[in-house]
Parts: C-alpha cells; structure tokens; sequence
C-alpha cells in the first residue's frame, strides 16, 4: 500500500509533467473506482492542471476549480507514460482502473491488482468533500506537528499504539508498514496500550515517527513512479522481513498475522526478548 513517503513522491513527480498541461481525457475504466457523479468526469476535460497536492494517503490533481483526488488503498498505483497506447481502453477484468491523457500524448494509469477493488477517484469542487480527507487527522511531517501534540492525540487512547498510527483519523499518512518501522525505531511493542506511553516513550516514539518518514520521504524523491514500490521495499528494516535477521541486534523479525494483515517485529529491541502470540487480540506470552 502506497504511504505518506510514496504519495509524497508521486505528488512531487507528477507536479513536474501535469502543471500547465491541459487533461484531454479522464476514462474511468473499471466501475467500480469513480464515487462521485456530480461533477461527471468529463468535467474536468479541457481543463489545465493548475497543482498537484498530497493529503494523508490521497492524491490530488487540482484543475482549476475541480479536483480529481485519489486514493489508491492497498493494491493500486499510478503507472505513468510518456505515450498512451491509440484508441480507447476496453473495460474488462485487468487490472487498469482509470486513464488520464494530456494534449501532449503523456498521461497515467492508475492500476489495482487483485479481486478487492477498493481503488477510489473522486471529482469534486473541494478535497474536503471526500469523507476520508474530511476525517484525516494532522499530517505528521507538518512543521506544526511537535511532541506535545503527539502526546495530547494518545490521551485517553484505550487502543494498542500499532492501532492507533494506523488510524488516518488520528494521524495522517502512516499505514502498516511504516507503523512497524517507526515502532522498531522507537523500540517499543505493537501491543502497548498507547495511553500507557511515559514521557520518555512519547519523545522516542515522537523522534521515530518523524525521522523514519523524513528518511524514507528523502530515499523516495526524484524518482519516477515506476521505481517507488522498490525503493519502499528496499528501504524498510522490520517490515515484510519476517524470519530475516533484525539490523540492529541480529535477532530474528518475527510476525503476528492477522485476517487481512501482519506486522513484524524485534523481539530483543521492541519487546524484551519476549515473543508476541500470534492471533488477534493477542498478549505477550508469559
């Protein structure tokens, strides 16, 4: 799943081949991807794209006074061309969800593998008409976005922290594999109750949040769309390395699987040596 780092990087690649140009066409491909129809999507053709913007997870084309924002969810991504192929795509059961061309020949795909179609394209007049913008939560690389407020979000959170970095509504643009990277940094369990975090846990976790996405938001600029997904798979330590030995200590990653997920973890630096049970709702074995 594309986070805050890649988003980042996609808004930062497509600012320099969209700005100034004009969207000849936007054809949703599968049905399933477009959620708004008023404006209908051929509003936006003829328009020029005036900026391109990041919230959270979401992508924003700004043109004029319409956006087409993006979400990409777990298993889309955006694959740019310098040439789209002639004649109008056929929908069918690939994985091309929506084409956007430009007067220059130039455009992008955006692609879903799998059976879960959760890729989502709004066209709307205010990004804050999409529900999962209106619900984000502060963007943690924010220059207003310090310790104390960290601390004053985890107040009262009842939740586990992996839960609670997770939660878009809480804090903006950390998914699963990042939440599993900044806690390895920050030394701490998935499964602390995130009200529970001391003071001093605060300023590592704080400390981890923010210099794992600068680092991975750094590793990721300038690069074009189709080498993020490697960058991001490169770059991380715990996450996705199950059975690998940790780089900081040389135990072994290990994992805690859930329905339609996992996280991966060091028991030496995040739990004290202990291992995590693995099933939902689980506790540290005793």
């Amino acid at each position: 799943m594309p986070e805050l780092p890649e988003v980042e990087a996609l808004k930062d690649f497509l600012t320099g081949r969209l700005v100034g140009h004009e969207l000849v066409r936007v054809l949703p491909v599968a049905i399933s991807v477009l959620k708004t129809y008023d404006p209908p999507v051929t509003a936006l053709e003829g328009r020029e794209v005036t900026a391109v913007h990041r919230y959270g997870k979401f992508l924003d084309l700004e043109a004029g006074a319409l956006h087409l924002v993006t979400h990409l969810a777990r298993a889309g991504w955006l694959q740019w061309k310098d040439r789209l192929p002639d004649g109008a795509p056929r929908p069918g059961k690939g994985p091309l969800a929506l084409r956007v061309a430009l007067e220059t020949g130039e455009g992008f795909d955006l692609t879903e593998a799998g059976t879960q179609k959760r890729l989502a394209v709004y066209v709307v007049r205010d990004p804050r008409e999409v529900p999962g913008i209106a619900r984000l939560g502060p963007d943690p690389l924010a220059a207003d976005f310090d310790e104390p407020r960290l601390a004053r979000l985890l107040e009262g959170e009842r939740r586990q922290i992996k839960g609670a970095l997770r939660d878009q509504s809480l804090i903006a643009g950390v998914g699963n594999a990042y939440s599993d990277e900044i806690l390895h940094a920050a030394r701490m369990s998935p499964f602390k109750l995130a009200a529970s975090l001391s003071p001093q846990e605060t300023h590592r976790l704080y400390e981890a949040l923010r210099a794992t996405l600068t680092e991975a938001v750094g590793r990721a600029h300038g690069l074009a769309a189709g080498h993020l997904k490697a960058e991001k798979k490169s770059g991380l330590r715990v996450h996705g390395r199950t059975g690998e030995p940790c780089p900081v200590c040389g135990d072994t990653i290990r994992e805690v699987s859930f329905s339609d997920s996992s996280l991966q973890y060091c028991p030496t630096c995040q739990t004290g040596g202990r291992p995590l049970a693995d099933r939902r709702l689980s506790r540290l074995l005793k």
